[in-house]
């Protein structure tokens, strides 16, 4: 719903005017002389005034809003004979006029095309800081069009932005697109933490340091400020940076140069500063944990970024966007393990099934006795010692070797290499084992994860035949 402030200093036009407009779906902002005007302007998308009103006329009243929003169209109510000064308005800036008496169609087919003409100003403005940026601006709700707005207006000017919200809701962004929207956009942007560093460290980051500065500096470089030289410098977490170098930054501000450690020298520096907070400094200024003369050359001018909680207006919009931003890789992510559950047995199993080592178990218990299967092309997998099937895993001979899975047993790990090689042996009966690899004793002790001589040992400990070739 679109909100129209109404100006005029005569009752019986207002109730005309706000009857009209609340029929034809609008929300009407009434306002009885400019100064109240001025008072109610952020809440407003288009203004209908009149020019002629006692203390601040219609064209003043244009101008300070045109000063203020270059996107609020301002629609002037003029009376018989001034059309020649309405005309001249629109010259200075104001949208179009209407004459008195005015026809109730007429206006609202005026209104509605203000309407139109500051969504497609804002959304031009938005779009070359979107290209700008690289980036989507998500924001349709009432209080983040002010946000954009005022960044918009406040982009312009080349003043020190203090940018204020809680944790999450987008400052460094809104620094970000004071920059992009600004005629320094071409020039260096850089960031700083705050909260990052230590007073010493945190000095040397900022203004720079020479050779020999402190312990460790080897070499000289440029401090944030000198790489930020012709651009924005973003200082991010602005109240946790610590009271020594507040001085330092306050001096920057208000002269325009920087001293890098342990250097003589004074170096001038051309850089728009936009500082970002989560905590009130305007409170802790009163209290001396933040410098008082630094909050007010950093608040030039204040923007406050509202939470989630705020605008939930964009809550669907913003669900939208990251339903866009994140639908390739969830469909990938989804797609993958119903393409490995198609390749193995082991995934995806329904409730009732038979586990897949079963299985397994299963198919090289089958494929152990069946006297076709050649040594050199049984399909087969070590695990602690003994021979498991699996479908598709061939291994030719001793072309191929692998490594014994052997699965951690705390208490058993010391045991000698006998008795693993007598439970590898008795982990499936006797008889099928020993046909495994009849006539390749070497070969079938390299499965079982045991040297020939062990093998040959355990195998007359067990009563198995030994009649088996070397």
């Amino acid at each position: 719903m679109s909100s129209v402030l109404l100006v005029d200093d005569e009752p019986g036009v207002l109730f005309t005017l706000s009857e009209l407009l609340t029929e034809r779906g609008h929300r009407v902002i009434e306002a009885r002389s400019g100064d109240d005007a001025l008072r109610k302007l952020d809440e407003a998308d288009t203004v209908l005034t009149d020019l002629s009103m006692p203390g601040m006329d219609g064209l003043a009243l244009m101008t300070h809003i045109v000063q203020r929003d270059a996107t609020l169209p301002v629609i002037l109510l003029t009376a018989h004979g001034s059309e020649r000064v309405a005309v001249a308005a629109m010259k200075q800036g104001a949208y179009d006029y209407l004459k008195k008496p005015f026809d109730i169609d007429e206006v609202a087919v005026v209104i509605e095309r203000a309407l139109e003409a500051r969504h497609l100003r804002i959304d031009n403005r938005r779009l070359s800081a979107e290209q700008t940026l690289g980036r989507r601006i998500i924001g349709g709700s009432r209080p983040m069009r002010r946000l954009l707005e005022a960044t918009t207006r406040v982009a312009s000017r080349d003043v020190t932005v203090l940018v204020r919200g809680e944790t999450g809701t987008g400052k460094e962004f809104v620094a970000e697109l004071l920059h992009a929207q600004s005629s320094r956009r071409k020039n260096p942007l850089v960031r700083f933490n705050c909260a990052a560093l230590p007073a010493d460290l945190a000095d040397a980051e900022l203004f720079g340091h020479v050779r020999g500065a402190f312990t460790g500096a080897t070499t000289g470089r440029p401090g944030f400020f000198a790489q930020a030289n012709g651009g924005t410098l973003i200082l991010d977490e602005i109240g946790e940076l610590p009271l020594a170098v507040q001085a330092k930054l306050l001096r920057v501000l208000q002269e325009g140069e920087i001293q890098p450690v342990g250097s003589g020298r004074i170096d001038k520096v051309d850089v728009r500063v936009v500082a970002s907070t989560n905590r009130d400094l305007a409170a802790e200024a009163k209290t001396g944990t933040f410098r008082e003369d630094l909050y007010y050359r950093l608040a030039v001018v204040e923007l406050v970024v509202p939470p989630l909680r705020d605008r939930k207006d964009d809550i669907p919009e913003l669900a939208a966007e990251f339903a866009r931003r994140y639908r390739r890789s969830v469909r990938a992510r989804h797609r993958r393990p119903r393409a490995r559950a198609d390749r193995r047995p082991d995934q995806g199993r329904l409730a009732g099934q038979r586990p897949p080592a079963r299985e397994h178990d299963r198919a090289a218990r089958g494929a152990v006795g069946r006297r076709h299967h050649r040594p050199g092309r049984l399909p087969v997998r070590q695990r602690r010692g003994s021979v498991v099937g699996r479908p598709g895993r061939h291994v030719r001979g001793a072309r191929r070797r692998r490594r014994t899975q052997q699965r951690p047993r705390p208490r058993r790990a010391q045991r000698p290499v006998a008795q693993g090689a007598r439970r590898g042996i008795r982990a499936r009966p006797r008889r099928p084992r020993a046909r495994l690899h009849r006539r390749h004793q070497s070969e079938a002790a390299r499965r079982l994860g045991v040297s020939r001589v062990t093998l040959i040992d355990k195998m007359k400990k067990y009563g198995l035949s030994s009649k088996i070739s070397r």
